[in-house]
């Protein structure tokens, strides 16, 4: 998940496909490399007595990698999932600089094919930048959410993203795609929001994914209590929940033909 605009709920999407894929069963990993750390947070993760994302990398071995994994505190409600956190930490923001050696940009997937048998998804929480972990961030991707709201400047930050993603493809990383462009916290009933939806349509055509995603308090608060979506009570928040599972299924369809080439 990505976007070069703080504020548009990079973090809300990233936890709400876990939840989906949490309820679907699946083997997920998410990597905390936002600096705010606050995907650690909503998972329920307390970060004391383990290595994270800044340890690994300063060296991606395998006994650091390890030491950085996390189960997720969402495992006390539901069986069946696996949820994993690569811990996140203030200190990425020391790896955070504006050129990055090639060494650098490919250390997150030097620590990604570690794990990679023991999951069936990784979700990375991307910083709201375009320096140094964000570009080591997409170099271990397969494709990019670029989240996006209704707005002037949202509209600006996604071209950017766009351009910037065909850039590493280019340049570093050719099996990097967009995946889409996720419209979040919306409001039907603003004609400044779907006048921005329709000049986001118009500028980027099917990258633009449904569903858009409403704004919905219920969402806010099953994440401020560290919990699923998925199993937080109210018609809202199912709403959401159903939402997150057609994006999931769009994510794993995207997957799997990644996985055919």
């Amino acid at each position: 998940m990505s976007s070069l605009k703080g504020g548009v709920g990079k973090t809300t999407v990233t936890l709400g496909l876990a939840s989906a894929a949490f309820s679907r069963g699946l083997r997920t990993l998410v990597v905390d490399f936002d600096p705010q750390s606050d995907v650690s947070t909503g998972l329920a993760v307390n970060p004391e007595g383990f290595a994270s994302v800044a340890d690994v990398l300063e060296g991606p071995k395998e006994k650091t990698v390890r030491a950085a994994i996390a189960h997720s505190g969402w495992s006390d409600y539901h069986e069946g999932g696996v949820i994993d956190l690569m811990v996140g930490s203030p200190s990425s923001i020391n790896f955070d600089g504006p050129h990055p050696s090639t060494r650098d940009i490919w250390k997150l997937e030097e620590a990604l094919a570690i794990l990679e048998s023991e999951y069936d998804l990784v979700l990375i929480d991307c910083a709201p930048s375009l320096n140094a972990l964000t570009r080591t961030a997409w170099a271990a991707s397969d494709r990019v959410l670029v989240v996006a709201e209704p707005s002037l400047f949202a509209v600006a930050a996604t071209d950017r993203a766009l351009r910037a993603i065909e850039e590493i493809r280019r340049g570093v990383s050719p099996r990097l795609q967009p995946l889409g462009i996720l419209i979040n916290r919306t409001q039907p009933s603003s004609p400044e929001h779907q006048f921005r939806i329709r000049e986001l349509r118009e500028m980027f055509g099917p990258l633009v994914l449904n569903p858009q995603l409403p704004e919905r308090p219920s969402l806010q608060q099953a994440q401020g209590a560290a919990k699923p979506v998925h199993m937080w009570p109210g018609e809202a928040s199912q709403e959401m929940a159903a939402n997150f599972d057609t994006i999931l299924d769009r994510v794993l369809r995207s997957a799997s033909m990644s996985s055919d080439r």
